[in-house]
């Protein structure tokens, strides 16, 4: 890991350090494009083409059958099943907490408004498989999914090459009473949620990570008015640690360690102020990393990756603001005395015991969070993300009687005859 001073660094340097690696590439976008276009025009032999090409499988169907699943699961052990019946029951208890009832507000005499919420009927969950798979990403998409009530799951991921999905995938997807699993990955997934198939059927909204090719999918269907809407564009996984001189070195070190061994493009990120501390941090890295089965992939992450030496707590958070982690843990002492300098962040880690680690599966938080600086803007999948919320009002006709004027008053600004006259109707009723 590189070491850079951040008093030392111009605007540009920062601006560099703050952007990740191109994940956006045109071959992506290009290559991306072309797989929907296919998908599109040819559909289900589409997706058994770039299903032999890409995950080196001949699929005759890509529904997981009942049987499947249940067999599957059956397979989990009950020590696997009963850690992931804990998660699933900490991500539902935060999730339904999540349900609000809205105010009915009175804005002038006679005028109500209020809002009510209404889930997505249809809704399409990717679950990546590449190097890792990732059963903890079917519970935090699933599970909000059926709180909210969206009256149509399916699930997409890549099988093996035996035309398998894994166990653990089929075992979750059971818990949570996602019944639609199709053995489809990559773009051509994306494609196929977003626009249907005579297999697959077209989703409202597409959630999930995956790799590059995948956000250059979701980013360009959701600019299509045939496509569908997405969670967010989002890019490799990434952690931002703040440390101080009382932070455990062997802590931050495996939660540096914890980020870096997701893939080789993501990223781990150290802001400290004592540069002793840094190296101290550096050295216990190095004693984990040979420890990891993932060794390799680790090293390739953390070589892209950098350690900021801060002057003081607030340039720490200064820089990460700038960066826009999508996992902040503050390992500092007495963290909650600034908590309030966190601007930008997808998840944040509270103190010296809070690993990501909890946060990616079982403390109830989602794990599904803006990377690539995106958490400037956008926050991480929530209830929220599955559900729409539709304004209502009524107007009595006291309403109209305290409207008409500012009503009226606005249409001819505009210059909207038809507006002015839907007003002066009513109120020409109720004067007479």
């Amino acid at each position: 890991m590189k070491k850079y001073y951040y008093k030392q660094l111009g605007d540009s340097e920062i601006e560099r350090l703050c952007c990740r690696e191109a994940i956006n590439s045109d071959e992506a976008f290009e290559t991306a494009k072309m797989i929907i276009e296919d998908v599109k025009l040819n559909g289900d032999e589409a997706l058994k083409k770039y299903s032999e090409k890409f995950d080196k499988v001949i699929l005759d169907n890509f529904m997981v059958s009942a049987e499947e699943i249940e067999q599957g699961a059956k397979r989990v052990s009950q020590n696997v099943k009963d850690a992931f019946d804990i998660a699933a029951k900490n991500i539902e208890k935060f999730h339904k907490a999540q349900m609000k009832e809205e105010l009915v507000v009175a804005t002038s005499p006679g005028v109500i408004c209020y809002r009510e919420m209404r889930p997505i009927e249809k809704v399409g969950l990717y679950i990546p498989g590449g190097t890792a798979i990732l059963p903890s990403t079917v519970l935090m998409l699933g599970i909000p999914a059926k709180i909210a009530g969206c009256k149509d799951v399916i699930m997409c991921t890549p099988s093996d090459r035996n035309g398998c999905v894994a166990d653990i995938i089929l075992y979750v997807a059971k818990l949570i009473g996602v019944t639609k699993v199709f053995k489809i990955g990559g773009a051509q997934a994306i494609a196929a949620m977003a626009y249907g198939t005579k297999t697959i059927p077209k989703v409202y909204k597409i959630f999930g990570p995956g790799n590059q090719y995948v956000t250059a999918a979701k980013m360009l269907i959701s600019i299509d008015n045939q496509g569908c809407a997405i969670d967010m564009p989002a890019g490799p996984s990434e952690v931002l640690v703040i440390a101080d001189k009382n932070a455990d070195a062997s802590f931050v070190a495996a939660d540096l360690l914890s980020q870096a061994e997701h893939g080789k493009d993501s990223q781990a990120v150290l802001v400290c102020m004592d540069e002793s501390k840094a190296d101290e941090i550096f050295e216990e890295i190095e004693k984990q990393l040979s420890k990891l089965p993932r060794i390799e992939i680790a090293k390739i992450a953390l070589a892209k990756s950098f350690a900021v030496i801060c002057e003081n707590i607030a340039e720490m958070f200064e820089f990460s603001n700038l960066y826009a982690p999508e996992h902040l843990i503050i390992n500092i002492s007495n963290p909650e005395l600034y908590l309030k300098n966190v601007m930008n962040a997808g998840s944040v880690f509270i103190g010296k015991y809070s690993c990501e680690s909890a946060g990616d599966y079982a403390s109830g938080t989602n794990h599904t969070l803006p990377t690539y600086g995106y958490a400037k803007a956008f926050s991480g999948v929530s209830l929220d993300s599955f559900v729409k919320k539709i304004t209502f009002q009524k107007l009595e006709s006291e309403g109209v009687k305290s409207l008409a004027k500012t009503v009226i008053t606005m249409a001819e600004i505009e210059g909207l005859d038809a507006h002015k006259r839907a007003m002066e109707i009513r109120l020409e009723t109720l004067t007479k």
